[in-house]
């Protein structure tokens, strides 16, 4: 049975409280555990216009849960998305103080930055890359409103797919020519090698996750517009920083992106 408005309006007043004092709550799914994924984005849509109404502005989306292991691992067919907004973004090389969250994690990702609007149904490759002006480096910074990452889906969408910051390489580069599945990237903490991984980590092809996200929304009563920002998901598992990490993902033919982490 789907929740009611007043259960909607309060879990959102829960996770906005959280973030705000930064003291993680209780996993919802516990609390709710009649919770839908419908419920949990109409809850994350009440925290995004009481943002709005304070003055923030939503400038992109993010997706996540865009390999298959983590679908397994929540056990869901398809990803799940979240808002940014314009206080989520820090400049390339920037920092990010780490007492500002409460326990963040680290991502590399591949950035959509968009020319045209994209409204669903039934958009293909083709209306994608029409629309889009390029690609960035990125990194995101998740976060969890919830105790010890201790989250179902239902958790993460209403909790914004665990949005918190994001980094934006200083390169964009056009798409033609360019394989997005066959693009490599090494991800270092400290100039120390972590990670690497390609492109196709993300469901294959990043584009299909954007197009994905494009014609989701239809569902929602929404589209991508002109401008935003698209995150297409990550393409290595979240990374946990500590004070004085410094953090920079490094892309075949895109370019570098980097952020440092302050206590």
């Amino acid at each position: 049975m789907p929740l009611t408005k007043d259960e909607i309006s309060k879990i959102a007043d829960m996770l906005y409280e959280a973030e705000l004092k930064r003291i993680p709550i209780d996993p919802i799914t516990d609390i709710y555990p009649s919770i839908t994924i419908d419920d949990a984005y109409k809850i994350q849509l009440v925290n995004v216009e009481r943002k709005v109404s304070k003055g923030e502005r939503v400038i992109g989306r993010k997706i996540g849960l865009t390999s298959k292991v983590m679908q397994k691992l929540f056990n869901v067919y398809e990803p799940d998305y979240g808002h940014l907004t314009n206080t989520m973004y820090v400049c390339d090389g920037g920092s990010i103080s780490l007492s500002s969250l409460i326990q963040p994690k680290v991502e590399a990702e591949i950035a959509f930055i968009l020319k045209e609007d994209l409204r669903g149904p039934g958009l293909t490759v083709v209306d994608l890359l029409r629309a889009t002006e390029g690609v960035v480096p990125a990194l995101e910074i998740i976060d969890s409103r919830i105790k010890n990452w201790r989250i179902k889906i239902q958790d993460t969408i209403a909790d914004n797919g665990g949005a918190a910051r994001f980094v934006l390489g200083s390169k964009i580069t056009k798409l033609e020519d360019l394989d997005l599945r066959l693009v490599g990237m090494v991800f270092e903490v400290n100039d120390e090698v972590v990670a690497t991984a390609a492109g196709a980590s993300v469901m294959g092809n990043p584009v299909l996750a954007v197009l994905w996200l494009a014609n989701k929304l239809l569902q929602y009563g929404t589209y991508l517009r002109a401008g935003e920002v698209i995150l297409s998901g990550s393409l290595i598992s979240a990374v946990d920083v500590k004070p004085g990490d410094f953090v920079r993902a490094t892309f075949d033919r895109l370019g570098t992106v980097s952020v440092r982490f302050t206590p």
